[in-house]
């Protein structure tokens, strides 16, 4: 039984049976037989399909994002972002698809050579549910465009928006069988990856799902990519605008009530800057609103499950109990639901949980370095390697820096953010592969040389 329960209240809003093994293998056998058609199809119909998508979302966009909001407590303006960003991806692959997976020639021996991109056929995607429409529909549009079908293994506490995206495709006309909603548990994912008929995997989750896919995967040799975790570094240095770092830091740790793989989770501070950065953090963390996500006023709504609450506040304590001090916040909140007070802890050090653990909430730690030699060691100091910022004046600097980074993405003076143009994934314990822009399309694709004779002379 899968339960869809209000995060703000605890009330439950709606139960799902769990698709059995013949309901799961009749989902198999259709994405099996509908895959050479879809192929088929050509890019430009799919193309045209996906730009269809854009429009079935943003005639909705209300009704999808109330469904993010009540199910997984993100305020309800980050919810309409979320859908808007999601029709605009739709858009963009839809528009720009053709281009990156055209026949690209190559020069050999041959009269004629070329490199061609063909599906690999059925992919099986395992979703989070911090960013439920996004993560599916960031890993299923270049699948999708590239030829490829899929079936969607949503986190079980998220059914609903599973099957809200099922709708969107639909609505849009893509033919049945090409984009299917399973509503399982994990302990059905092993199956489906060893099942003969599926080509890959691609899983957006905690290091501990991604390892168990990854070997699975492995052993049946399918091909699959792997977001997982972070702990984000985001780096001040002593000639930044330290204000605007400060307001874009409160930003990136506390959007989607700080539940994101890539926000900021590290902020390393210069010791010239540290107190003034921190004055200023400090004062807009505590100015958030929090409360009711569907209330338009309130910026920071509750955590999803109440376990991510309890390992939240054990972090915490525990940090504060090795000497963190907590700077505003550090607690829960009274009210019903799974409320954490927006909360910064300074005099971190690398040994506390803090540091050391990705912390899935509205928790930020401030570590204190001497130079930015110091800076950019304690950034690599980290199992993950997804995103990282960088704050300074100086961007040769900043360039220089970045090729030390052991992250996927650096952005410097700006927030880490996804997007369609650009390549996202990490490095360590991060994950491998990439999604989106012309490297996530060609992800699960045959890349395919053509040779064509007589050979030249």
């Amino acid at each position: 039984m899968l339960k869809s329960i209000d995060p703000a209240s605890g009330r439950e809003l709606a139960t799902f049976d769990e698709a059995d093994e013949a309901a799961v293998e009749a989902a198999i056998a259709r994405a099996w037989d509908v895959r050479l058609g879809w192929r088929d199809a050509g890019i430009e119909h799919r193309s045209r399909l996906l730009k269809d998508v854009a429009g079935v979302l943003r005639a909705d966009k209300a009704r999808y994002a109330s469904i993010l909001t009540s199910e997984m407590g993100k305020p309800i303006v980050e919810a309409e972002g979320e859908v808007e960003k999601c029709a605009w991806t739709a858009g963009w692959i839809g528009d720009n698809a053709a281009r990156l997976l055209a026949d690209e020639p190559i020069e050999s021996t041959a009269t004629q050579s070329y490199v061609r991109y063909q599906p690999l056929g059925v992919v099986l995607a395992v979703m989070p549910w911090n960013f439920p429409f996004w993560q599916a529909f960031r890993a299923g549009l270049p699948a999708l465009a590239a030829g490829n079908v899929m079936l969607l293994k949503h986190a079980s506490n998220v059914p609903q928006s599973a099957l809200a995206i099922e709708e969107v495709f639909r609505e849009a006309g893509v033919p049945d069988g090409v984009f299917q909603t399973l509503l399982i548990g994990s302990a059905a994912v092993e199956r489906i990856i060893s099942d003969r008929r599926v080509a890959g995997v691609t899983l957006t989750g905690s290091e501990a799902a991604g390892a168990h896919v990854a070997a699975t995967a492995g052993k049946a040799l399918k091909k699959s990519v792997l977001e997982l975790g972070g702990s984000d570094p985001f780096i001040v240095l002593a000639d930044a605008d330290v204000a605007a770092a400060a307001t874009v830091a409160c930003r990136a740790r506390n959007q989607n009530n700080g539940q994101s793989c890539i926000a900021a989770k590290r902020f390393i501070v210069v010791e010239d800057v540290a107190d003034e950065f921190e004055k200023h953090f400090v004062g807009a963390v505590a100015a958030l609103k929090v409360g009711d996500p569907m209330d338009r006023g309130n910026q920071v709504g509750p955590l999803a499950r109440p376990d991510l609450i309890d390992a939240l506040e054990r972090q915490v304590k525990e940090s504060v109990g090795m000497g963190a001090r907590v700077l505003t916040g550090g607690k829960r909140l009274e009210e019903s639901g799974n409320y954490y007070a927006p909360t910064v802890l300074g005099g971190v050090s690398s040994k506390m949980p803090v540091f050391k653990e990705e912390t899935f909430g509205p928790v930020a730690a401030v570590i204190r370095v001497k130079d930015e030699e110091e800076a950019l060691q304690v950034a690599n100091n980290s199992d993950f390697g997804l995103g990282s910022s960088i704050w300074t004046r100086d961007i040769d600097k900043a360039r220089r820096l970045a090729e030390r980074v052991e992250a996927g993405l650096v952005f410097v003076n700006g927030m880490v953010a996804s997007d369609a143009r650009l390549p996202f994934g990490g490095v360590k314990k991060s994950g491998y592969g990439r999604e989106l822009s012309e490297f996530g399309i060609k992800e699960f694709v045959n890349i395919q040389t053509v040779w064509i004779g007589p050979a030249k002379n």
